[in-house]
């Protein structure tokens, strides 16, 4: 899992970022505000550790910046001590935890930690997808049907399917989407890719475009995975 570090302080940086790589973590890092907005934005991760206080951009703003595209991506507050309107407010814009400086990296670990289960964007290892008259099988991109008729999937339409499946309860929001699957950027991006994707993969799965009981449109928010068609996983 990768955890992105955005830390002005380069003793404090160095010392999170080898911790995170002895504990199996790939750690990503930005030392200042700018290069921090444009990682949390751009790149692919699993967590951040923010710091309030930094040179180029605020530690909010880029908080707030996060929230916009990926409004369940688990966010851990670095903050000193005492400053405690800036930890409230972090709180108030979707943080899930803050960490006081300083900090032992067993805490800090324990709380990596605490934060990523209860996460609902922790990825969960899906490789069959039990459907009413068939199963998709992830792990080789394929779909089987009861009747023998065998469905081959793209490499993309298994990452789409498999990252639904895996957050299965939850609307996941275009942007998302692209940001976790496509890897790419959403900012500014007007792109029909994922409701291509998803058309294509509604008809290799045989779920009715124009009532879908799979591959589930939420108006005007994204798509989900109808767990009732699916056994419950």
């Amino acid at each position: 899992m990768q955890i992105l570090t955005i830390e002005d302080d380069a003793a404090i940086r160095r010392g999170i970022v080898d911790s995170l790589r002895f504990a199996g973590y790939k750690p990503l890092e930005a030392a200042n505000g700018e290069v921090g907005l444009r990682m949390a934005t751009e790149q692919s991760y699993d967590l951040l550790l923010l710091d309030l206080v930094l040179p180029g951009r605020d530690g909010l703003e880029i908080l707030r910046a996060v929230r916009a595209i990926r409004p369940t991506l688990p966010v851990i507050i670095l903050t000193a001590r005492g400053a405690e309107e800036d930890r409230v407010q972090g709180l108030q814009l979707g943080a899930d935890d803050y960490v006081v400086k300083p900090f032992s990296v067993k805490e800090l670990l324990a709380r990596v930690e605490a934060v990523l289960r209860r996460s609902p964007e922790r990825p969960r290892d899906v490789k069959q997808i039990p459907l009413a008259d068939g199963v998709a099988d992830l792990a080789r991109s394929e779909i089987r049907f009861h009747d023998g008729e065998r469905v081959e999937l793209s490499e993309k339409e298994v990452k789409l399917l498999a990252y639904l499946a895996a957050n299965a309860g939850r609307t996941i929001s275009r942007d998302e989407l692209l940001q976790r699957v496509w890897q790419i950027s959403p900012r500014g991006l007007e792109t029909r890719t994922i409701d291509m994707h998803v058309t294509r993969l509604r008809e290799k799965l045989r779920d009715n475009s124009g009532e879908p009981r799979i591959v589930l449109t939420v108006r005007g928010k994204g798509y989900m995975i109808g767990a009732s068609e699916m056994g419950g996983r």
